[in-house]
């Protein structure tokens, strides 16, 4: 007869196994109508996700390594990261930034002419706000973002939005050739949020159908693509270096328990 003690004993390790196996790895490789993806999956009522800009100087962090970095020196520990959003060339978001309740960058609201090939991602109206506040997460189109003002503590700005509550963006083409390395940010609910990168090239189209039917997205949000796109996963080995000298914005996952700051 097992004894009381080692029935106890084993119960607590594997409490112990399954709890440390859920938390160390948010991140795991889908396939879904013929293209792979990586996805890195959270919830905020466990997992703290902040976005990260400029260190105490007021200088672009630019790669993973400075935003841990700077976590380190505070004490803190970078659990994930990838690129936030789209940027110009001194790493100045290209439109809202909020950061622990600051707006350090305006909203753009700007509009481009042009054949479709002609205006930038950032223009392809529809755009969205990814933004993060009172243990809650959404991406909602710039404009509905504007009308209905959620208490965002962080809030990114890129374009443009591939689902639209369930609907694909209305640019988007099915059987579109025109294929990129591509990263974007969904919901799933108040709380869940994915965060996924291409394995290979994706057409937009491919790209928001992953994240409404494969995810169960209602909203998501391209946030770049190419060399601008990258991701820090330690489980994956995965600290991309970024192309274009730098990245942005760059959303993190901090350990559990690290205040804001």
């Amino acid at each position: 007869m097992i004894s009381r003690h080692v029935r106890l004993c084993a119960v607590a390790l594997l409490c112990l196994v399954l709890s440390g196996t859920a938390h160390a790895a948010p991140c795991r490789s889908e396939s879904f109508r013929g293209a792979s993806y990586i996805v890195c999956s959270f919830d905020l009522a466990r997992d703290d996700v902040r976005i990260h800009w400029r260190d105490g100087d007021g200088k672009p962090y630019r790669t993973f390594a400075a935003v841990s970095a700077g976590l380190k020196a505070r004490g803190q520990s970078l659990r994930f990261a990838m690129n936030g959003g789209m940027y110009h060339d001194d790493f100045w978001p290209a439109g809202l930034y909020i950061e622990n309740g600051r707006e350090l960058s305006r909203v753009n609201t700007a509009t481009r002419t042009g054949t479709p090939a002609q205006i930038p991602n950032f223009y392809k109206k529809p755009n969205g706000v990814f933004w993060i506040g009172d243990g809650k997460a959404g991406v909602l189109a710039t404009e509905r973002y504007l009308a209905e003002r959620p208490d965002a503590k962080f809030a990114t700005q890129s374009g443009p939005m591939l689902v639209i509550d369930k609907a694909f963006h209305p640019a988007f083409i099915v059987n579109s050739t025109y294929r990129k390395p591509r990263n974007g940010v969904g919901v799933s609910g108040p709380t869940k949020v994915h965060f996924v990168i291409t394995v290979g090239w994706v057409s937009f189209y491919e790209f928001a159908r992953f994240f409404r039917d494969g995810l169960g997205c209602d909203n998501a949000l391209f946030l770049d693509g190419g060399e601008a796109s990258g991701l820090y996963a330690p489980e994956l080995g995965r600290n991309d270096a970024p192309g274009h000298g730098g990245y942005g914005p760059i959303i993190t996952v901090v350990e559990k328990g690290t205040a804001a700051r």
